[in-house]
């Protein structure tokens, strides 16, 4: 099928990480996308080879003249132009259109997913678009998990991966993994890793800021080195978290790639001014850590609220082998569930 997939770049880089894996993915499978974007800029690092039966349109060319295509996906609510959707409306078989919503862990998200919202008026009067979450549980649309992608994992050498970026590990030493917004609790953080022989990987951006901004020109302190990484293809990110000991993330798409990989990991979620991200925290929390001890569930609690600004200082990080145990357990839960992409490409083929 031919699938319009249309972003729009906020900030950070998020929304296309989601929306170039989803592109991807369906293309992996035979699908032909055209990913409509207004600032394809961070395609040039993050997928620099592109990917065969994906091709990147221009936003503002979104009212062209084209044909009608077979599944429309409005990716987090960003509305394709009017005259897009007119042709939508008035094509001989109309699209089947989707609004792919954002990734939480709330209630709300089982309620909500896969419920249709009837356009009764403006240019796609008479069609349905289609609300559909991502989420953790079957009664949700699952998460992005393009095939082999666990293949890939199983046959990664962690020590040639870094040998490739010029990094050689040294013996004894752990390796965390930075990848966050600005972030006030990093000093204690570079603290608490200078503790023991720790190598930190900072990615490209805010933690390559920061980090260069605390660490100086040694980028060093104790017994911890940072090493500074260019911006990574998404391919190659996904080795980063692979690679480490621990992982730092944030946003929305980092957060599931650490997830997939099954190390300890602490998320920077995307700080909202009302707050609502303190609420999408917490209910992730308490799904993650379902049946977990008192004990560490509340050294987690306490880790990830620290970290996102939500109280107290910053911990002490939690023994990380039990933590690892924990992450496999759950990743495996998540292996269990079908993927978003082959979840869509039946819902789709269930409204044609």
């Amino acid at each position: 099928m031919l699938w319009d997939l249309f972003c729009r770049v906020v900030d950070n880089f998020g929304d296309i990480g989601v929306c170039w894996r989803a592109a991807a993915d369906l293309a992996s499978r035979g699908e032909r996308v055209r990913l409509w974007i207004d600032d394809p800029s961070a395609l040039a690092w993050m997928a620099p080879s592109g990917c065969a039966g994906v091709a990147v349109q221009p936003w503002q060319d979104g009212s062209a003249e084209m044909q009608a295509s077979d599944v429309v996906i409005e990716a987090f609510g960003c509305d394709p132009s009017p005259g897009f959707v007119a042709r939508m409306a008035t094509a001989p078989q109309p699209p089947v259109w989707i609004n792919l919503e954002y990734l939480s862990a709330e209630d709300y998200v089982e309620r909500n997913h896969a419920l249709p919202s009837p356009q009764l008026s403006g240019p796609g009067r008479g069609l349905t678009k289609w609300f559909f979450y991502p989420g953790f549980t079957r009664s949700t649309g699952g998460l992005l998990r393009e095939p082999g992608l666990l293949t890939r994992q199983q046959h990664f050498d962690a020590t040639a991966w870094l040998a490739d970026w010029g990094v050689q590990t040294q013996p004894g030493e752990r390796i965390v993994s930075l990848f966050c917004y600005d972030n006030p609790s990093l000093p204690a953080l570079i603290d608490t890793l200078a503790d023991r022989p720790t190598l930190l990987l900072a990615t490209a951006g805010a933690a390559t800021a920061q980090a260069t901004s605390l660490l100086g020109p040694s980028l060093r302190r104790g017994a911890l080195r940072a090493v500074l990484l260019p911006a990574l293809p998404q391919t190659e990110f996904d080795a980063l978290l692979w690679a480490a000991d621990l992982n730092f993330v944030r946003g929305e798409d980092s957060f599931v790639r650490a997830q997939w990989a099954a190390k300890p990991f602490v998320w920077h979620i995307y700080p909202q001014d009302d707050g609502a991200h303190a609420v999408k925290m917490t209910a992730f929390a308490e799904r993650f850590l379902a049946g977990v001890p008192a004990g560490p569930a509340g050294e987690m609690r306490r880790l990830w609220a620290a970290w996102n600004g939500l109280g107290g200082e910053l911990p002490p990080l939690p023994a990380l082998a039990p933590w690892r145990r924990h992450c496999e357990d759950w990743r495996d839960g998540l292996l269990a569930q079908p993927d978003l992409i082959t979840q869509l490409m039946g819902f789709v083929d269930e409204r044609r």
